[in-house]
């Protein structure tokens, strides 16, 4: 029987290739038709969001979605899952580059509200008798692809569901 861990590495390889392989043929395809190919800075992200996913699946946490959209509120939440009881809604930055300014500061406060409406919406799928019992958490994960091996920097509980006053 083969170790989890080994199954998740071997499952990370093969997507993350096949990813790769997509965005390459999607790109060529875009531009024989004469479109613009997906800008660079949107697939970092996207590769971003990629490898913090199976960096979380790997230190326990279940991914429920992932960039889930609302039709009544602008944005997307990254990835959503659960540390044991409590909702996580997790924000991916990610930087190819390690500059002055952590990834992590993109989170600023009209970010947060965007994320706190977001997950109101979210949270609005579930049944009434669970919404307001359910523990809330957002966490910013830092992705940073300056090496070979992604670097991730994790902030549990960056910010409250609730806004203070």
């Amino acid at each position: 029987m083969q170790s989890p861990g080994l199954l998740l590495r071997f499952e990370r390889s093969l997507y993350l290739r096949l990813r790769c392989l997509a965005d390459r043929r999607l790109s060529r395809r875009a531009v024989r038709r004469g479109e613009e190919p997906e800008p660079e800075h949107l697939l970092t992200g996207e590769l971003g969001e990629d490898h913090a996913f199976f960096h979380l699946r790997s230190l326990g946490y279940t991914i429920v979605a992932r960039r889930w959209v609302s039709v009544r509120v602008k944005g997307d939440l990254d990835l959503v899952g659960w540390d044991g009881d409590t909702l996580v809604i997790f924000e991916v930055k990610t930087r190819t580059a390690r500059d002055l300014f952590p990834a992590e500061v993109a989170v600023n406060p009209a970010k947060q509200k965007q994320l706190r409406k977001l997950t109101a919406a979210w949270l609005a799928q579930l049944p009434a008798r669970h919404r307001g019992r359910l523990p809330v958490r957002f966490d910013v994960i830092s992705v940073y692809l300056v090496t070979e091996q992604p670097e991730f920097e994790h902030i549990a509980g960056a910010f409250p569901f609730r806004e203070s006053m």
